[in-house]
């Protein structure tokens, strides 16, 4: 799938997110956003100018979002994204009034949308993480310039002895061990971090300390 592919689901299958920002004194405060609608750029949701929301949009300028969708946590799919955003103001109210319609119910005068705007996530990153496949699915991407966030482990060829300790603790039986230097697949990993706890020589490492795979 590519960042397209997840953003579509995003916005049209899960659509309603929860969203983490920052207040004033550095505490997370969430909040209920629906995202309206999506390009090879990032996600685009509104708010009101009044709300306290739009001032730690204007004042932070990032946030971090989350949605599910499934009838149970067995059988559920997450999207989540965090990175920057900017206001773009009103101009894409008509676009997203008209794939949104039900937004006219909330704010059905146009005396009334004139308290809207319009903000753009625009660069940063997401995973997603299936939980219905057996093993579990997840994948990484990005929007825009962002980097992508190395989480989760790896074994490092070099110090891995092909011992298996780690075979029994890992809950989705997602190493593989075809080569005498096992390695995690990353795309079922769970990132529990079982495998390095075990590791009797230290070959499980950070994906974040190193840029090996």
């Amino acid at each position: 799938m590519t960042t397209n592919d997840y953003l579509r689901y995003l916005q049209r299958e899960i659509h309603t997110t929860v969203v983490a920002t920052v207040d004033e004194d550095g505490l997370p405060v969430t909040c209920a956003v629906d995202i309206m609608d999506y390009d090879d750029g990032g996600l685009y949701f509104l708010t009101a100018k009044g709300k306290s929301f739009y001032d730690r949009l204007i004042k932070r300028g990032y946030i971090s979002l989350t949605g599910m969708k499934g009838k149970d946590t067995m059988h559920s799919v997450a999207v989540s994204v965090r990175g920057k955003v900017r206001e773009i103001g009103g101009d894409m109210l008509p676009s997203l009034f008209a794939k949104n319609s039900y937004i006219k119910k909330i704010y059905p005068t146009a005396e009334a949308q004139e308290a809207l705007t319009v903000f753009k996530l625009y660069e940063g990153t997401g995973e997603w993480f299936d939980l219905s496949k057996k093993p579990i699915e997840r994948a990484s991407f990005v929007i825009g310039d962002a980097k992508p966030k190395l989480e989760g482990y790896y074994i490092s060829t070099g110090d891995c002895i092909g011992c298996r300790s780690c075979k029994n603790v890992c809950p989705q039986s997602c190493i593989d061990f075809s080569n005498v230097s096992a390695k995690i697949l990353q795309e079922n990993c769970l990132h529990c971090g079982n495998c390095r706890k075990v590791c009797p020589v230290g070959a499980v490492k950070k994906l974040s300390e190193s840029s090996a795979q």
